[in-house]
């Protein structure tokens, strides 16, 4: 019996051998599986959702058997195609603990741990805005034998140096990660190395980036790569913007963002935004956007280097005439100094919108600033991201932050350099912007032949917009870049204003603010010149269509003053309001706001000194052209000042446009 017994002890711890040995091969089995299986999701399908699904799984088995190398593999393989794609916080940290947790494990001079350093150091400078310590990693790798290792740091150190001023490096590293795909005979490997050239093509302004992306394309059309097709799909919704197809852009974007759901890319969302954004940019529509931006400019799946979003917000806000949160916007994204702003991919669209909303805030200072930062890239597209999105060329930003920093000539010299840049980018909607500031700069400066000039650009503008079928464009702060007939507003929301009768008043409307103003001479002489935007009127002809003046009799050679006592205490009071604004301007270092103060207190101080008389007295003229002048100006004044006091955004626009005088004119930017 005892031998018996002795006889099923071993019979069953044979068989719980056996159960134990086959339930480890099985684990074994299933790790190897999930590990395969993640591979090929990741490096042959670009699939990252089924990667981390299998590659998680992989990790919790390897953990299990205590298999370290293959915890580190499936680590790896845990962080992705990308650097930063895990953007919420915990998610980000688990990665980070998974990593750091093997790195320990693993001997510190084999090739596992110097991947498992590089990716680390990747994800650590990406999220500081940084490089050195990935290309230090790198430099290891060039030393070490492993291709494997050397294409992985290429491409993470790649992606820590998408800002304007490593282009040059970029594309070396993106040669370089092509031959090391030879070695590594993996799929993903010379596709990113493919996608990352093609990528800095279009950041550099190449000419033949378009031969690139085609080659790109034989490969995706060969067998696809979800991750690689993504950024394929946001590169054409750029290119559709660039031609001016703005609706085919629009549905391109949806495309796009169904692309990436399918990829499992976390920027599926913000990058057809992005597209959004610039496409109603360009439309004049970015208002409507506004509830969208607020969400998403504190939105966790935003990469932690991108401040986009917040300048677009401002730009929108500040189009909206909320003023509080433009400011706000920019004051957070400034900080102590806009030096800070991480140089990521976004780096150069985050100062296009910085400056346009500067520009609408009339901020001198922060434009000057951001010029200083924006002028060595002068010669670049402001593409943002991966190639999702472009604003056309630095050149343009250039001009509206010398514009804003009243700088004129600088101005005209960088907008000149944008609609040039912009057509070699055949950036039409950009070029159609610049025109249209150029044609500012020109109306703001004028010197001899500006005013010309002015003209010319604007009816280039119109003739280019009608040829490419464009309608109605109209860059922030631009004015509309592209009326296919006589500029005349079709809705409020456009940049230029309507003036129309509503029953006894008046309906004063602008992008998508509207007022009513009570009737009076200077509403009837508003309406005439809104109606005829950028179109001299002379005074006298104003004075003329009114029905109600139409009598006007004598001879026309009674004395009239040419400013009355009420215009002379306005403008005295203004000049001394002017002083006290240039004095505090000067003590705090703000040249540009206090030029613009200057030059208004001296053509006051200049017209006081032409209303005076013979010991002070007020100066009087005989003739009706002058008689009609100062009556004309003293009516939009006072039309003016009703419609700041009813809507100060409107109020405010028309300020700035309406030009009174011997000749008369409305003249949006």
């Amino acid at each position: 019996m005892a031998a018996r017994r002795l006889q099923l002890v071993a019979d069953q711890a044979a068989a719980d051998q056996a159960v134990a040995a086959q339930a480890a091969a099985d684990r074994a089995a299933g790790l190897a599986a999930a590990l395969a299986a993640g591979a090929r999701a990741l490096n042959t399908d670009g699939d990252l959702r089924a990667s981390r699904q299998d590659f998680d799984r992989a990790y919790r088995l390897a953990e299990q058997a205590g298999d370290v190398p293959a915890m580190a593999l499936a680590a790896l393989g845990l962080a992705g195609l990308w650097v930063g794609e895990r953007r919420a916080v915990t998610g980000a940290a688990q990665l980070e603990a998974r990593l750091q947790h093997v790195l320990a494990l693993l001997d510190p001079h084999g090739s596992l741990a110097l991947r498992l350093r590089a990716r680390l150091a990747g994800e650590a400078d990406y999220f500081r805005g940084e490089h050195a310590a990935i290309l230090a990693v790198l430099d290891e790798a060039r030393a070490a034998a492993d291709p494997v290792l050397l294409a992985e740091a290429l491409s993470i150190a790649h992606h820590c140096l998408l800002g304007p001023g490593h282009v040059t490096l970029r594309r070396e590293l993106a040669a370089e990660l092509i031959k090391a795909s030879f070695a590594t005979q993996r799929r993903s490997d010379l596709l990113m190395g493919l996608l990352w050239q093609t990528v800095d093509s279009y950041s550099d302004g190449d000419p033949h980036a378009g031969r690139l992306l085609s080659e790109l394309r034989e490969h995706l059309r060969e067998r696809s790569h979800l991750a690689v097709g993504f950024v394929v799909s946001a590169i054409d919704v750029m290119l559709a913007i660039r031609a001016g197809r703005l609706t085919e852009a629009e549905e391109l974007a949806a495309v796009c963002a169904r692309a990436g759901a399918a990829a499992g890319d976390v920027d599926h969302e913000w990058w057809s935004g992005a597209q959004l954004v610039t496409i109603r940019w360009y439309q004049g529509r970015l208002v409507e956007l506004l509830p969208t931006l607020r969400d998403r400019a504190n939105s966790p799946g935003l990469s932690a280097v991108d401040n986009s979003s917040a300048a677009a917000l401002a730009v929108a806000a500040a189009l909206d005439g909320d003023r509080h949160t433009a400011a706000s916007t920019l004051a957070a994204l400034a900080g102590d100094d806009l030096a800070h702003l991480p140089a990521a991919s976004s780096w150069l669209v985050t100062m296009n919108g910085i400056v346009e909303a500067a520009s609408l805030l009339a901020d001198a200072g922060l434009a000057q600033r951001a010029y200083q930062l924006l002028r060595p890239y002068a010669g670049l597209p402001m593409v943002g991201g991966l190639g999702v999105t472009c604003f056309g060329s630095a050149q343009h930003s250039l001009g509206v932050a010398s514009l804003t920093a009243g700088q004129l000539d600088q101005a005209v010299e960088h907008l000149r350099a944008a609609v040039q840049h912009n057509l070699a980018l055949a950036h039409w909607p950009a070029v159609l912007a610049s025109r249209q500031r150029l044609a500012q700069a020109y109306a703001l400066r004028r010197y001899p032949g500006d005013a010309e000039a002015s003209r010319r650009e604007l009816e280039l503008a119109i003739s280019e917009a009608a040829a490419l079928g464009l309608a109605a464009l109209d860059a922030p702060g631009a004015g509309p870049a592209s009326p296919s007939k006589p500029p005349s507003p079709s809705s409020p929301s456009g940049a230029f204003a309507q003036c129309r009768r509503a029953g006894r008043k008046w309906s004063v409307a602008w992008r998508q603010r509207s007022v009513l103003i009570e009737d009076s001479i200077g509403m009837a002489h508003l309406a005439v010149l809104i109606a005829n935007p950028r179109q001299e009127i002379q005074a006298a002809d104003l004075v003329a269509g009114l029905a109600g003046l139409a009598a006007r009799g004598g001879d026309g050679a009674a004395a009239h003053p040419v400013l009355d006592h009420e215009a002379i205490a306005e403008y005295r009071n203004r000049v001394k309001l002017l002083e006290a604004e240039i004095d505090q301007l000067d003590a705090g270092d703000d040249p540009g706001r206090a030029a613009g103060a200057r030059a208004e207190r001296d053509w006051l101080v200049a017209e006081l000194a032409r209303a005076a008389g013979l010991g002070g007295r007020t100066r009087s003229f005989p003739d009706q052209g002058e008689r009609a002048r100062v009556a004309v100006g003293k009516a939009i004044r006072r039309a003016l000042v009703r419609i700041a006091e009813a809507d100060p955004v409107i109020g405010e626009h028309l300020r700035q446009t309406v030009h009174t005088g011997v000749r008369c004119s409305y003249w949006p930017a």
